[in-house]
């Protein structure tokens, strides 16, 4: 990012865009050419209990964003002490907050990696369980919302007369905005039915509730309202809008995801996208479930998109984590480690073990054989991911024509070992130029907001 001084004099106008990622939550500010002009970020405030339970308190998270719209005050309080123009929301789906009529979130947010829920998505009718990925085009497990939205109503919490907001659509509504959910958001739940646009009946009678538990369903980028200053002074007035799920809005402001691309994200899950010019239909649906890959709907209207993850990032976490590295320079000393090795490694083969990649799993399992060090064990979990990524393109590759070329994204992406590994099953990898691929397309989404006519 170049210096804020030489970037933006007044009255430039400045548009905000907020990620709010797993590890993460991220804000970046670009000026009318969409150059950079601050940028910061702080840790999501997850509290983790046993069992990799881990959920979000409201208060919290809005907390972790008054203090990072906070230390974009503070780099732009050199520049300008205008408000901005427009600030628009991106983030993960899955996550949520159940709201009652003051707006007031009654429990807290699940990630979309917490187990709770199997029980309950075990104990929906069986119309709902066989009909679900076909309808919702998402494979019915604990990571879609109504597992959670199931959870909470039998520990006590009565759905009547309350609204389901995903997290960005949450943050919105706290920033000032419109109560509305954005529709790529609203297709990770498995409340909406892919093919109508609109919920599933039969889903809400499962739950126990009706279509009010959902609020207004509008795409993404469109008008949200405007920001007060709840969250700081530097917001008050902005036009808001939500800009849909993270993967989707860091894609389509790459620039570079078309009908035959793999868009790769690399954080702490592993997501593969591909762009579909219309939905593929219920038989698909239910065939790519099969394989835990996702049809549903992209930000951009009219049009849809495989997704397909696996949990890569996660299990290279607690691999640093077991072998003790915790900094920046550990993680690159361990990099130039595994790039010393071959890409399968010095020990026979099946001498390391590596399970848990799956989107359903999660959980690192190692079995050694042989004595390893840390950069062995990380080319190994590395070669497993490799496997399960193999496995979700033949499947995609079943349904639509194979794609040619790939964008990589994300924070692991930065690893020369996990791109030399990609490169071994995804079409001619290139590495994104951006480093906040999501904040920027937050932000781009917000000065397209109130820009009639933009910088390509």
């Amino acid at each position: 990012m170049r210096d804020t001084g030489d970037m933006v004099s007044e009255p430039a106008r400045l548009h905000g865009g907020l990620d709010l990622g797993s590890t993460a939550i991220k804000m970046l500010v670009i000026d009318d050419d969409g150059a950079e002009v601050a940028g910061a970020q702080v840790s999501t405030p997850w509290r983790v209990g046993e069992g990799g339970t881990t959920d979000i308190v409201a208060d919290d998270l809005l907390d972790a964003i008054r203090e990072l719209i906070g230390l974009i005050d503070a780099q732009l309080a050199s520049v300008t002490p205008a408000p901005l123009t427009s600030l628009a929301v991106a983030g993960m789906g899955e996550t949520g907050m159940l709201v009652d009529a003051d707006g007031r979130a009654v429990a807290p947010g699940f990630a979309w990696f917490d187990p709770r829920g199997l029980d309950q998505i075990a104990s929906f009718p069986a119309e709902v369980r066989d009909e679900f990925a076909g309808r919702t085009g998402l494979p019915l497990g604990a990571q879609v919302s109504v597992a959670k939205l199931a959870w909470l109503r039998d520990q006590g919490t009565d759905l009547t007369g309350l609204r389901w907001l995903d997290l960005p659509e949450f943050v919105a509504a706290a920033l000032g905005g419109d109560v509305a959910l954005e529709l790529s958001l609203a297709s990770r739940t498995g409340l909406i039915d892919q093919d109508s646009g609109a919920a599933w009946p039969a889903m809400l009678e499962a739950l126990g509730v009706t279509d009010d538990l959902l609020p207004p369903l509008r795409g993404g980028g469109l008008p949200w309202g405007t920001a007060s200053g709840a969250l700081g002074a530097r917001v008050a007035g902005a036009a808001l809008t939500v800009a849909g799920h993270d993967h989707l809005v860091a894609a389509q402001a790459n620039g570079t995801l078309d009908a035959y691309g793999y868009h790769v994200s690399l954080g702490t899950a592993e997501v593969l996208l591909r762009v579909l010019d219309e939905p593929l239909g219920y038989a698909a649906r239910q065939r790519l479930a099969q394989a835990l890959i996702n049809e549903v709907r992209h930000v951009v209207p009219g049009k849809h998109v495989l997704v397909a993850g696996v949990k890569t990032g996660l299990l290279l976490r607690r691999v640093l984590h077991a072998a003790g590295i915790g900094d920046r320079a550990g993680r690159d000393a361990l990099d130039a480690a595994v790039m010393a090795l071959p890409v399968d490694g010095e020990l026979p083969a099946g001498a390391v073990e590596v399970t848990g990649a799956r989107n359903d799993d999660g959980v690192l399992r190692l079995t050694l054989h042989a004595e390893a060090s840390p950069a062995e064990i990380f080319g190994a979990a590395l070669r497993h991911s490799n496997a399960e990524v193999a496995a979700l393109i033949a499947a995609m590759d079943r349904e639509v024509a194979p794609a040619t070329h790939t964008t990589l994204t994300g924070g692991w992406a930065g690893m020369a070992s996990v791109r030399r590994a990609r490169a071994e099953v995804l079409p001619n990898p290139a590495l994104s130029t951006r480093e906040q691929d999501v904040a920027w397309g937050a932000a781009d989404r917000a000065r397209r907001l109130v820009t009639a006519s933009v910088p390509s």
